[in-house]
């Protein structure tokens, strides 16, 4: 087990899972935690509640790797152009996807090398999401279809 380590990233719980959300300032973490909880209201995903925005709290527990929010920011969001809003969180879920935004390894058709991460020891299923390029969709296909290799 590990002590818990502060990564700028955001996160969602989807179903039983959270999606780790990475990239570097202004590649759209936030916006993407936005959109994933607004698929989630509209039903695209079973269930879809904000884990942390900006900030979030991570450690290797049982061969999995947990994430929280930072409690400074437990419960907040920022959204372009309204600001810092407040709704309902979860404050602990196992995370089962990493999606890295602005990614420079990102490819039409990527390299098996670049399918999974290993953060604190976790190795993850990943999603590269080129620069510029809209991340739902990636997202929701990832989630929706299975591999045809």
């Amino acid at each position: 087990m590990s002590e818990p380590s502060t990564i700028h990233a955001s996160a969602v719980l989807i179903g039983a899972k959270a999606v780790l959300i990475r990239g570097p300032s202004g590649a759209g973490k936030s916006a993407l935690a936005w959109e994933l909880l607004e698929a989630g209201r509209a039903g695209m995903l079973p269930f879809a509640r904000l884990v942390a925005d900006d900030r979030a709290l991570i450690e290797a527990r049982h061969g999995g790797l947990l994430v929280r929010p930072a409690a400074a920011l437990a419960g907040l969001i920022e959204i372009r152009g309204l600001g810092i809003r407040r709704l309902a969180h979860e404050p602990l879920a196992v995370v089962g996807l990493v999606i890295d935004l602005a990614a420079s390894d990102a490819d039409r058709l990527p390299a098996r090398e670049t399918l999974e991460t290993t953060i604190e020891g976790v190795t993850l299923p990943r999603l590269a999401v080129a620069p510029g390029a809209p991340a739902l969709p990636a997202l929701l296909a990832w989630l929706g279809t299975a591999a045809g290799d």
